[in-house]
């Protein structure tokens, strides 16, 4: 929480994804506007247009003030949040929006650069009315219209939206409250990507309103000192130390009041020192090609009994804190690590459309062997039933997934095999 009470984000990875966290529950009057600015209550108003149930809204705004609403993520046209109902296992609401074109993001981007009122307000945390009137300079509507959402959760209610929807919804109002930023994220861009492209635009804007300044000549380096006497080379550096055998140990790490976890220091410290051995003796880094996601999953991963020791678990919270994702969202890509490495990582995080050739023949391979009603989506497979799943991955191979009957809650299992009955038959062992 910031100061002021308004949910506080955590930091990302990149520009496109924030996690704010949970807010305690608080005491409203459900005649006032549940929003402080006039931004945010024009999304509930939004909102409460386009939904057909005024009493699941009524109990969506009651599960927010409640405290019922985990973390929110916010990613590029989703908004997404574990809420507690009335079972013990919380359901996982989603809401979808439009994103923006490119040709809508020019309009609106032209527009904020030419009135620099607009970037102040912005640098401000302020939403000019303007910006978000449809019928204002731009033309773009901002706020949701018909058509725009697409709600999703995880119970079984089928109301448009869902009282758990309808919760989080609130509960983003007063993430815009705090920051406007996040209804342009909404629609697909980043506060960082915004405000880089909106001061290039500006400096544009003034630069066709400035009288044209005559260039004046230069000269090139070289030219410059050509004729000027140039110092000698330094002495040269005296020849490198052996390699030791084996990396050194890390220093001990003291636990003081406000300081990271020493523990969880200690093991950064060893990893960075088996790196650098590796640098010293191959002349290749092993990990300069994964990002600082995949990085913190290889950490993560290399601990024994994950999740079993407060090491770990202070190691878990320290990587989930600094990449801007749950311990849960770790938890399970570290699973998918241990099932493949970064292709198992990949495989969990990203669908893709295979070309033809063994995913076609998966599913009667499959029937053969009395495994039949395969569900195809993109490179999953998935039973009937809705608990297994085998996913294709760039490799070749088939990694198994688990899920509990009508939840999309899929963890990785089992190791993955080119054969998808084999890797059906150890998921299923």
């Amino acid at each position: 929480m910031s100061p002021g009470g308004s949910p506080a984000a955590r930091p990302g990875p990149d520009d496109l994804r924030r996690t704010f966290e949970a807010v305690p529950a608080r005491a409203s009057d459900a005649a006032e506007p549940f929003a402080d600015s006039w931004w945010g209550r024009a999304w509930t108003d939004a909102l409460e247009s386009l939904s057909m149930d005024e009493g699941r809204l009524a109990r969506g705004r009651t599960y927010a003030d409640g405290g019922h609403v985990a973390a929110v993520t916010v990613t590029p046209g989703r908004v997404i949040a574990y809420v507690h109902g009335s079972r013990p296992r919380p359901y996982r609401a989603e809401l979808r929006l439009r994103t923006f074109t490119a040709s809508d993001w020019d309009t609106f981007l032209d527009a904020v650069a030419a009135r620099p009122g607009h970037l102040s307000a912005l640098l401000d945390k302020e939403m000019p009315h303007s910006l978000v009137d449809t019928a204002g300079e731009t033309g773009i509507r901002l706020l949701p219209a018909a058509g725009d959402l697409d709600p999703d959760c995880s119970c079984p209610d089928r109301g448009w939206p869902c009282k758990h929807v309808a919760a989080l919804c609130f509960q983003t109002a007063r993430l815009l409250d705090s920051d406007p930023f996040v209804l342009l994220l909404m629609r697909g861009r980043g506060e960082r990507e915004l405000l880089d492209e909106l001061g290039r635009r500006n400096a544009e804007h003034s630069a066709r309103e400035r009288p044209e300044t005559p260039v004046m000549p230069s000269v090139a380096a070289g030219d410059a000192v050509a004729d000027r006497f140039l110092p000698p080379l330094p002495v040269p550096l005296p020849v490198p130390l052996p390699v030791p055998a084996y990396p050194g140990e890390p220093p001990s790490f003291p636990e003081l009041p406000g300081t990271r976890d020493p523990l969880g220091l200690d093991h950064l410290a060893t990893d960075a020192a088996n790196r650098a051995h590796t640098m010293l003796t191959t002349g290749d880094d092993p990990l300069a090609g994964l990002s600082t996601w995949q990085d913190a999953v290889r950490i993560a991963a290399s601990r024994p009994t994950a999740g079993l020791t407060a090491t770990t678990r202070a190691l878990y919270r320290e990587l989930a804190y600094a990449t801007g994702r749950s311990t849960t969202d770790l938890a399970r890509a570290v699973a998918a690590w241990r099932q493949g490495g970064a292709e198992g990582l990949e495989v969990l995080e990203t669908p893709w459309d295979p070309p033809a050739g063994p995913f076609d023949r998966a599913r009667p391979a499959l029937a053969a062997a009395d495994h039949p009603r395969f569900q195809p989506w993109r490179n999953h497979l998935t039973n009937a039933a809705g608990t297994l799943q085998l996913r294709f991955g760039h490799d070749s191979r088939w990694y198994g997934y688990e899920s509990d009957p009508g939840e999309d809650d899929w963890w990785p299992r089992a190791t993955p095999d080119p054969d998808p009955v084999a890797a059906l038959t150890a998921l299923r062992g």
